[in-house]
């Protein structure tokens, strides 16, 4: 594997949880995102399934089984090589859950109270308030504090969490030294926030009970057509970027992101066109970007083999960085350490 850790390089992790169906937001918003950055000479990246987060909801084993195998499928079809960026399950790297409990007894209860991201979920799953969902964040800060990483690509709601790895890590290295690196945060500047094609003031959502409001990488060409053409738009009928006008701005931004063209340039080539024409557009872009992907998808999935060796080969190269940060940070502690 090509992937190696030079300090002059910036290290950079990043993760998704394996929810069934990539959507065009998770693709724009992240996964395009990370193909740019494992292309990016300054950096060594590292990403991540995050299987581990995702049964602080219940999952029925079969569906959680074919989730994992089909979100790996289609990350990769999105374009990340492993052999470049190691892309492992969670689960497989027991570090993850070792340095969990550790960072818990470094995480004060009063702190993860006041997590928005509890709140909504505890609201949304009021028969099922674990721990883990409680518990959560400390988690996701042992994700990152594992591979010592420079730089986090975070969405506006993880930037809470991320200050809270901040501030656990400086204060584990208050007490101990310096074991774990503080990490930054950044919102990717090519990375769009995709909203709901319905409600454009909602973030786009696989969730959402009506299925015209998202759009998913499985959808075929002529689903992802009828999709665009009902999206929600405004009576002004010019397509233009301004406040008030949700919709159309969600689909500017869609098209941007598929395109690389400017809000003034997609501005000048739709003026005196109707939104009939520029919904048809945004779609065949869209139909453009997601087809190959689709195709990828069906290959790689139907590869268990080779998807296999991938998440292996992955695991056991970051299982080298993640298991060095551990001991260190245990020898820290106290703890005797098994012979090796």
């Amino acid at each position: 594997m090509e992937n190696t850790t030079p300090a002059k390089k910036q290290i950079v992790f990043s993760a998704i949880q394996p929810s069934g169906s990539i959507t065009l937001g998770n693709y724009l918003g992240a996964v395009k995102n990370w193909v740019k950055m494992q292309d990016n000479p300054e950096y060594n990246c590292i990403y991540a399934l995050a299987d581990l987060h995702t049964i602080t909801v219940r999952q029925d084993p079969a569906q959680f089984r074919k989730n994992i195998i089909d979100m790996y499928a289609s990350i990769m079809a999105c374009g990340i090589d492993v052999e470049k960026a190691p892309f492992f399950i969670q689960s497989h790297n027991p570090d993850h859950a070792v340095m969990a409990w550790i960072l818990d007894c470094y995480t004060q209860f009063g702190e993860l109270s006041r997590m928005t991201q509890f709140k909504d979920k505890s609201a949304k799953h009021a028969d099922n308030i674990n721990a883990g969902l409680f518990t959560y964040p400390s988690l996701m800060a042992g994700d990152i504090l594992l591979y010592q990483a420079d730089k986090v690509p975070v969405g506006s709601d993880q930037m809470q969490h991320l200050e809270l790895t901040r501030d656990i890590a400086n204060r584990f290295n208050g007490i101990y030294g310096n074991v774990f690196k503080i990490p930054e945060g950044f919102i990717p500047k090519d990375g769009a926030r995709v909203m709901s094609l319905q409600n454009p003031t909602a973030k786009m959502s696989k969730s959402d009970e009506n299925a015209n409001s998202f759009i998913l990488l499985s959808d075929d060409d002529n689903v992802i057509m009828k999709k665009f053409k009902r999206a929600i738009t405004d009576s002004e009928a010019k397509v233009r970027y301004a406040e008030g006008k949700d919709g159309i701005n969600n689909l500017m931004s869609i098209y941007s992101a598929v395109t690389g063209l400017s809000y003034e340039q997609i501005e000048h080539d739709f003026d005196g066109k109707g939104y009939g024409d520029f919904k048809t557009a945004v779609g065949e872009a869209v139909v453009a970007e997601l087809s190959p992907i689709r195709k990828r998808y069906q290959e790689y999935v139907s590869d268990k083999k080779y998807i296999e060796e991938c998440y292996t080969k992955s695991v056991e190269f970051v299982q080298r960085f993640s298991h060095r940060t551990v001991e260190k940070a245990m020898k820290k502690i106290g703890y005797i350490l098994p012979k090796h």
